[in-house]
């Protein structure tokens, strides 16, 4: 298959990104960015946690190039709320080149979902982790309020949490007839090691293929120098079954400093992350080219429904 060659680095964003250590395979997939601005035009939600900078889809499809990027699915973020228009109209720019996982509400009719699905939207999003919420109870609510209402379009449920919520979902999980999806190794803590608690039962529903895991945002679960140790992390998880991994960035990388408060009337600094290091970690932790493009090319393709060229 061909490879898709990267093109000469520049900063974007004001952040220098590696070359690839080698070229992808043709197809390859960033499974998680964002996109923010202009604010002007896509205004954001009163009840917003944070307020981002502008990250907008030509700042991402520059960086694409450069890593040899072809595919992305930009995740709807959450200080939008419910409105996905920033996040549809980069669809729509994108075309075939791009899928989307929505946010919605009660609000969100069903004609609004078929013209999401119509602009390449495949999956929606429940944010329990930036929103707070640990109850199981209420966290179940929301997968199976989520699942009715997307069942019949096909798409999936993507859920960011930690392995103890996830872990009390069990019993729902056995009961959902749509793919799951979860942000950021679950929220794993790399520091625990595969032995912390909660993380087998992570495993073995990766191993039964009931759930997919994003192998992405390290820096969100690791605070040793170069994430080194979420690599324990990745290779149980592609030890596990390689066919329900994906790759994503999480770029521009929103996100709160540590230890300090969020304050929503102050603009948020995106975190300096060198996505080209992150790709070259994944290659890292990957050690055959038939895993990395199941991870890559093919487990996109298939749960985002990618045309085959």
């Amino acid at each position: 298959m061909p490879q898709s060659q990267p093109t000469p680095s520049a900063a974007i964003l004001g952040v220098m990104h590696q070359a690839p250590h080698a070229a992808l395979p043709a197809g390859s997939c960033d499974c998680h960015t964002h996109v923010f601005g202009p604010t002007d035009r896509y205004p954001l939600a009163a009840d917003r946690q944070y307020t981002p900078g502008q990250a907008r889809l030509e700042d991402m499809l520059r960086l694409h190039d450069q890593l040899g990027i072809e595919r992305v699915v930009i995740v709807h973020p959450s200080p939008y709320g419910s409105d996905n228009s920033c996040t549809l109209d980069a669809l729509l720019a994108l075309g075939e080149r791009g899928r989307g996982v929505a946010v919605i509400d009660e609000k969100t009719s069903d004609a609004q979902l078929q013209a999401m699905h119509d602009a390449g939207v495949r999956g929606i999003r429940i944010n329990l982790e930036t929103d707070g919420i640990h109850d199981p109870a209420l966290a179940t609510r929301q997968l199976q309020w989520a699942h009715d209402r997307v069942k019949d379009l096909g798409w999936h449920v993507q859920i960011y949490t930690n392995l103890a919520v996830f872990a009390s979902l069990e019993s729902v999980l056995d009961q959902l007839s749509v793919p799951v999806v979860l942000d950021h190794f679950c929220r794993a803590q790399a520091a625990l090691g595969p032995q912390q608690p909660h993380f087998n039962t992570l495993l073995q529903r990766v191993r039964q293929g009931q759930v997919w895991v994003k192998l992405s945002a390290p820096h969100r679960i690791s605070n040793a120098p170069d994430c080194a140790d979420a690599a324990a992390m990745a290779q149980a998880l592609i030890a596990a079954n390689p066919d329900r991994l994906l790759w994503g960035s999480d770029w521009p990388h929103p996100g709160a400093a540590p230890g300090k408060p969020r304050q929503r009337e102050v603009v948020e600094t995106f975190h300096p992350i060198d996505d080209g290091r992150a790709l070259n970690r994944l290659l890292e932790w990957v050690n055959d080219p038939v895993t990395l493009k199941k991870i890559l090319v093919d487990n996109p393709a298939r749960l985002y429904d990618f045309k085959t060229p």
